[in-house]
């Protein structure tokens, strides 16, 4: 049954405060130039789908919440297949290339940088993209969009993984080209590598990646990194309190010695005690080599994420009050627009709360969205008073931390009304879990406290899918033979359509609303 167009009573009164109240000293200076969050939405689900249901893209009051507390980098991830649906060379999608236009035009003119990141691990209808001419195409053209705004900076695909080295480091240097060719060429380019652009694995694989040129030589290699026991994002729990340093020395050696600059694109932790101490002594040990380390982006902010355990979504996020006042310390200089404390920021805040609670209370219960992403934007009416290397070219990458391409963003259309009045929500809500997606056989590691999804609800799911063996959105590699669904890939959730049984001895979990993943559980 799928519930729509729900009515919930809400008050914008006694909302959680705009930013936390916990303080910290900020640092004298982090010597970081760059320093935000990912905004995810435009990227949920698989295919072309459809926007308010499918997918959506961030809510513009929430970015300038974190824009006003000082962060002046949100990376914008969005799918290639929606943007070209024809063909990887094929015409823009007005509509979505309007909405990503207007999203980047909205952080850059708050004096921010906009990462257009392409959210598609190297693939293109879930097929490994091999053309690097028509990769250097498809660069070429949407650079060309963006060319005269020096705020845009152009990440050439997100997390490339089990992919011919030499073909990661062609496909960085075709991205490369194509930019350049298209005029933009004040902007920075950040390149990812192979196995998940990994941070702690980035000399195994990536090394070749040293030989990239750039004309305008403004490229910054994109590495990614968690503090799980696999680094793949999917627990609460960090290794120790001095793993995130431990985990980018040997990438800062190889930064250092090829004389190239770093950010990590993606990280985060759990919200306990032994994570916050791994997450800022990774800020810190990145702060005291700044002349490498250019910056860092949180992984993510949106209103879909529910009770997603990294959530930093303004106000209510899961990590928001615990992580941003330690964020806050790396800050670039000079990026606050507003006081913590602002009146404004805090009736933005609590407008926006409001919308929040009230798509919270909106479930969906029909088939699930495909394994890589989920996406929905919303007409949510809010009353409020509020303002508006691998060593060998042919080796294939893989690795045991690494992430898998589910990710979830939502942008609310709020508009301000009396001070209480009613909530109009159509925006189905997710409890997220980002999952990282390893390559191997490695010990699964699931969600805290898994739910093992019933055999009559897996039964249901894969008659109205299809039968297991179909073509699997999510690729080739994503199932066996049999058509069963290999560790770690999706097996379900709402507006799934891919094969729905796992390859033994894997049982399919829910992780969220929209993402069930095969995973080993423990007896």
């Amino acid at each position: 049954m799928r519930i729509s167009n729900l009515v919930i009573a809400a008050s914008a009164a006694g909302m959680v405060n705009a930013l936390p109240k916990r303080e910290m000293k900020k640092r004298a200076s982090s010597g970081f130039t760059f320093f935000g969050v990912s905004e995810s939405g435009a990227e949920f689900g698989s295919g072309i789908g459809t926007l308010g249901t499918t997918y959506t893209w961030p809510t513009t009051s929430q970015i300038q919440i974190l824009r006003d507390a000082g962060m002046n980098m949100f990376r914008i991830p969005f799918l290639m297949e929606r943007l070209t649906p024809d063909s990887i060379t094929g015409s823009f999608a007005s509509a979505y290339l309007s909405d990503l236009k207007s999203t980047v035009q909205f952080v850059t003119d708050s004096g921010a940088y906009a990462v257009l990141d392409p959210h598609n691990y190297g693939r293109y209808n879930g097929n490994i993209i091999t053309s690097t001419s028509d990769f250097q195409t498809w660069w070429k053209n949407v650079a060309a969009e963006f060319a005269d705004n020096d705020k845009v900076i152009f990440d050439t695909n997100n997390e490339y993984h089990d992919m011919e080295q030499s073909l990661v480091l062609s496909l960085n240097q075709a991205a490369i080209d194509g930019i350049r060719a298209a005029g933009a060429t004040t902007q920075y380019i950040f390149v990812e590598g192979n196995s998940y652009s990994g941070a702690w694995t980035w000399t195994e694989y990536n090394d070749d990646l040293s030989g990239l040129t750039d004309t305008e030589d403004k490229i910054i290699y994109e590495m990614h990194q968690y503090l799980d026991s696999d680094a793949s994002g999917t627990s609460e729990t960090c290794v120790s309190s001095t793993i995130g340093k431990e985990r980018l020395e040997s990438a800062t050696e190889w930064l250092q010695t090829n004389n190239k600059k770093g950010v990590i694109g993606e990280f985060a932790g759990g919200v306990n005690s032994v994570c916050e101490e791994a997450v800022e002594g990774m800020l810190s040990y990145m702060s005291e080599n700044s002349d490498v380390w250019v910056g860092a982006s949180w992984w993510s902010a949106g209103p879909w994420w529910g009770t997603y355990m990294y959530s930093l979504e303004p106000s209510d996020g899961a990590a928001y009050s615990t992580y941003l006042p330690i964020l806050e310390k790396y800050f670039p200089d000079g990026n606050s627009t507003t006081s913590a404390s602002s009146s404004a920021a805090t009736s933005v805040a609590a407008a926006t709360s409001a919308a929040t609670s009230a798509v919270s209370a909106v479930q969906q219960t029909t088939t699930a969205a495909p394994h890589p992403q989920v996406s929905t934007t919303s007409a949510v009416s809010v009353a409020a008073a509020a303002p508006s290397s691998s060593s060998s070219a042919t080796t294939l990458a893989t690795s045991t931390k690494s992430k898998s391409p589910c990710k979830l963003h939502s942008t609310s259309s709020v508009s301000s009304a009396s001070a209480t009045t009613a909530v109009v929500a159509t925006q189905p809500t997710t409890t997220a879990v980002v999952v990282k997606q390893p390559t191997t056989t490695a010990a699964a590691v699931a969600a805290t406290t898994p739910a093992v999804i019933p055999s009559s609800i897996t039964s249901s799911v894969a008659a109205a899918s299809g039968s297991a063996g179909v073509s699997d959105p999510q690729g080739a590699l994503a199932t066996n033979a049999a058509g069963q669904v290999n560790q770690y890939y999706q097996c379900g959730g709402l507006n799934w359509t891919g094969p729905t049984e796992c390859a033994s001895p894997y049982t399919c979990v829910k992780q969220n609303d929209y993402y069930y993943q095969c995973v080993a559980t423990s007896n």
